[in-house]
């Protein structure tokens, strides 16, 4: 619901922070508990391309980031945008959230720092010089 009203929180907020996996498990309908059950299947029989828990579902769950950021900065224009969760860490995930989504920031388990900031900077480097993934 926070996604679809986001124009109206942005009144009052002053960043917005993406919970990555719960939204990625309120627009599936699935639970990180479950999903060893059937997920691999899903994979194997290419129904998913990723797995949505390791790699952000960029058609769907991105979609209703970008909107989210959309929204939110058609009130307020400077407004920090970010997502926290091990989504943070993955580097398609961060180049879609630096370079598609527009995104303030990423936060991650410190193990994954190191991958993310180089994830970050290469994304930097594709949007100042033009490149596409």
């Amino acid at each position: 619901r926070a996604a679809l009203t986001a124009h109206e929180i942005a009144e009052e907020a002053e960043f917005f922070s993406f919970g990555s996996n719960d939204l990625t498990q309120m627009t599936f309908g699935y639970s990180r508990d479950d999903v060893g059950s059937f997920v691999p299947s899903y994979l194997s029989n290419a129904i998913l391309q990723d797995d949505p828990f390791v790699t952000l579902d960029t058609e769907g769950v991105g979609q209703l980031i970008k909107m989210t950021v959309e929204r939110g900065r058609d009130v307020k224009p400077n407004l920090k945008i970010g997502v926290c969760g091990e989504h943070g860490g993955d580097p398609r995930s961060v180049r879609f959230f630096a370079n598609e989504a527009g995104l303030s920031y990423v936060s991650c388990s410190p193990f994954r720092v190191p991958i993310a900031r180089l994830a970050a900077a290469q994304a930097a480097v594709e949007t100042s010089s033009g490149l596409k993934p």
